[in-house]
């Protein structure tokens, strides 16, 4: 169990958009060119992602910002590569970094894309791994006859990520006068972790039905206690296949091209700066393997560990 001692505000995930310099409301003061060329939608998931940054962003502006960005890096990209190219003597260097800056650039703008999506996976993922500790550390204080609300000015100041961040919201408005139990469910339908807004609402239909609240948490980490143990063993299963795939990507076929590599090279009489290169590729393409391998592993980690 962690401690509950303050250790000081606890460090909010920031929202900060790839390949940017300035911050967000800086950049949002400079998207009105484009947002009248982006279709409404009323309904979106970009939109849904957005919310849960709690930048305020809408839609349109957040696709108008993607937009200047794409643009602004395929200019800085093409004027590069052009310089570049044209220095060393390439034949058709202006088509050749037109490609290079297109391909580039597309990557910049998916990674814009595709970020309040991860960043949300992130925030989830954080508030998740500290959901357990936390309800713990709940029921104890339950136990010793410390009331609800000071538990969650506790575990709002406590080191428990993501999760103090959202109940230091939920202080801040009962502190403002609003009923604990209304404030709790609000927090739950608007967070992006199902255990936790199912914890939430058990709560809540707990203070509403008059339960004891100890024993609505102790149900709770119960639930949560099963559905770690389920996770852990898809977890395994999951594990099996990537580790096959990992020893034959990484370990066998290597091996093998390392050998075919140096009996072809031998055989044709590969000039010496061909071979350094086909080796050399060879190693880059391993490493990134093992780089891709890593971030499938940890992806595929439990949310409740």
């Amino acid at each position: 169990m962690k401690n509950t001692v303050n250790k000081g505000v606890p460090r909010k995930m920031k929202f900060h958009i790839p390949f940017t310099i300035s911050s967000v409301e800086k950049l949002r003061k400079k998207k009105r060119i484009f947002k009248s060329f982006i279709k409404h939608k009323k309904k979106s998931k970009l939109q849904y992602y957005l919310n849960n940054t709690e930048t305020g962003l809408t839609r349109e502006e957040y696709l108008s910002i993607c937009i200047k960005g794409f643009l602004f890096s395929f200019i800085i990209l093409y004027v590069i590569s052009t310089t570049v190219l044209a220095f060393l003597n390439v034949r058709l260097f202006y088509l050749l970094s037109l490609g290079i800056a297109l391909v580039f650039s597309s990557f910049v703008l998916f990674s814009q894309l595709v970020y309040p999506k991860i960043y949300t996976t992130r925030k989830q993922k954080n508030i998740e791994k500290n959901l357990i500790p936390a309800l713990e550390d709940m029921l104890v204080q339950l136990n010793s006859g410390i009331p609800l609300f000071s538990i969650l000015v506790n575990i709002s100041s406590a080191d428990y990520g993501e999760l103090s961040n959202e109940f230091k919201k939920a202080v801040r408005k009962i502190n403002a006068g609003l009923p604990e139990i209304e404030v709790l469910e609000e927090l739950g339908e608007k967070n992006p972790s199902i255990f936790f807004r199912r914890t939430l609402w058990q709560l809540s239909n707990g203070m509403k039905a008059g339960s004891d609240i100890a024993i609505v948490i102790k149900d709770s980490i119960k639930s949560l206690n099963e559905e770690q143990l389920i996770q852990i063993q898809n977890y395994g299963n999951k594990l099996n296949p990537l580790i096959m795939f990992y020893m034959l990507t990484s370990v066998i076929l290597p091996a093998l091209a390392i050998t075919f590599l140096t009996i072809i090279s031998s055989i044709v009489n590969l000039p010496q700066a061909t071979s350094i290169m086909l080796y050399l590729g060879l190693f880059i393409f391993v490493v990134f393997l093992q780089i891709m391998f890593l971030g499938v592993i940890k992806s595929a980690r439990p949310t409740l560990l």
